[in-house]
């Protein structure tokens, strides 16, 4: 599987700490300190499917492609512009010239990582021959569900999209070299948003900040992530017999960060890192962070890279990845 383009696209609006502090009195100085955040992208007339089409009319330029040479569209996200229908469906009907084109548009939500198990789908796809370009899109709009009550949460989210297209190859090195998710159950409840399911539906429960806001308890994933990753690396690691290049990481929080530089299996690994000026864009984290490391020129044809992330659920997933474009 080779990478053919790249693209992200991130909302107009960039809303700064001293903005925050301004408007909601939370310290510039404390969001950088406890968070890790200066400035993310707020949307504001932008929803999940125009940042969608943006990043992946950016990546089908990339890649020299138009839309009607995809089979395939996958979004890996966890927000939407509406309950239904299916978030790729709506990126489709956006282009308007290839509505008659009948390939298929898949959802996939493993909620943070979301955009690595996609991609590990994609390469499974085009592997058994039923595909030869796929386009994987992540676009996330979490800014509308944070509450200000809670600052570390309000501070740490921002918004944006990325897309990558990827198809057959004859390079037997290129693309995915292993790939490992587990669910460890003690942190299924520990990240959450209570309302808007059937459990607290909106017709049973009228609309209140706190119930249809984010809710994290930090110290306990913290202590579970902490607990369950060097056993997860090592063994993720183990699987490929390539030394690593860089490390594209879920940008989940400062302590996040921390905690995975200390890893023993990727100390000595450049990390890649968006989050001081993007903030935590949920399933959008990780294909931003390796889209704008491939633009700036780090990742380069041949590297070896591992993308890794926490979920809520709670879940840890990775991914052996050789970026190739041939």
């Amino acid at each position: 599987m080779q990478f053919k383009g790249v693209g992200k696209a991130l909302p107009e609006l960039v809303r700064t700490n001293a903005d925050i502090e301004r408007d909601y009195g939370i310290r510039a100085d404390w969001i950088y300190n406890r968070v890790g955040v200066r400035q993310r992208h707020i949307a504001t007339h932008e929803n999940n499917t125009s940042l969608a089409v943006d990043a992946l009319k950016r990546a089908l330029e990339d890649a020299g492609m138009e839309f009607g040479d995809l089979d395939c569209l996958i979004s890996a996200s966890v927000t939407f512009d509406y309950v239904l229908p299916n978030r790729s469906s709506l990126i489709k009907h956006a282009f308007t010239r290839n509505r008659d084109n009948e390939i298929p548009c898949v959802d996939i939500n493993t909620v943070c990582t979301s955009f690595i198990t996609a991609l590990d789908y994609a390469a499974c796809q085009i592997a058994s021959g039923n595909f030869r370009n796929v386009a994987v899109v992540s676009s996330e709009i979490g800014s509308k569900g944070l509450n200000p009550k809670s600052p570390e949460t309000f501070s740490l989210f921002g918004d944006g999209a990325a897309a990558v297209i990827v198809s057959t190859t004859e390079n037997e090195e290129a693309g995915v070299r292993s790939y490992r998710m587990k669910t460890y159950s003690d942190g299924a409840y520990d990240t959450i948003i209570p309302g808007g399911g059937n459990v607290n539906h909106p017709k049973d429960h009228p609309y209140e900040q706190e119930l249809y806001s984010f809710q994290m308890r930090g110290p306990r994933l913290l202590k579970l992530a902490n607990s369950v990753l060097p056993n997860f690396m090592q063994e993720l690691t183990a699987e490929s017999d390539q030394p690593l290049n860089w490390v594209v990481p879920h940008q989940a929080s400062r302590m996040g960060l921390k905690l995975l530089s200390g890893i023993k299996t990727v100390r000595n690994t450049p990390i890649v890192q968006t989050l001081e000026n993007h903030g935590n864009c949920i399933a959008a984290s990780v294909p931003l962070a390796f889209v704008t490391a491939v633009e700036d020129g780090r990742i380069q044809d041949g590297d070896h890279c591992l993308l890794i992330g926490t979920a809520a659920g709670m879940s840890v997933c990775g991914m052996n990845l050789t970026y190739a474009t041939s």
